[in-house]
């Protein structure tokens, strides 16, 4: 397969799980234009890259994820503009709680959408739980034997 060929409407469809009619809404509505080539009047048929029908998935799952289009629509727009880029769902890892987005650039940078880029952060408890049973076997060594089981069972 070709990467310029690119893929015709039914076979975007097919692939991404949507029908025709949501994606010429989509497409007439500026959500994600076809990058290789959009519909020239009666006739001539759309032309989908790979990046396109990747990002038309991303686009279906926050959909299935409880996202409101009009949502996800304000989200790719966000994106457009931040990332001045056409193709803004190549470019960060979304995440999503159902209620709003989440734009991950790297492992250390993470914003809402939403909320004017304002950043949020995660903490893995893994790596927590590691230093913490470290710290644990030099501050307090006669509870070293102790394992992480029993720790929390003395709390229980």
């Amino acid at each position: 397969m070709s990467s310029q060929q690119g893929f015709r409407a039914p076979e975007v469809c097919r692939l991404v799980g949507i029908s025709y009619r949501q994606l010429d809404y989509w497409a007439r509505t500026d959500l994600l234009k076809p990058s290789l080539r959009e519909a020239q009047g009666s006739g001539t048929q759309r032309q989908y890259s790979f990046t396109d029908v990747v990002q038309l998935r991303v686009v279906k799952r926050l959909l299935d994820a409880g996202m409101s289009l009009k949502k996800v629509r304000q989200a790719m727009d966000i994106l457009r503009d931040r990332l001045d880029s056409d193709n803004p769902l190549s470019e960060v890892t979304l995440l999503s709680d159902g209620q709003t987005i989440y734009a991950a650039n790297s492992d250390q940078d993470v914003v809402d959408l939403f909320r004017g880029g304002q950043g949020v952060f995660g903490i893995a408890l893994g790596p927590v739980q590691e230093q913490l049973e470290g710290e644990i076997l030099e501050l307090l060594p006669e509870r070293a034997s102790m394992t992480a089981a029993e720790h929390a069972t003395m709390e229980a």
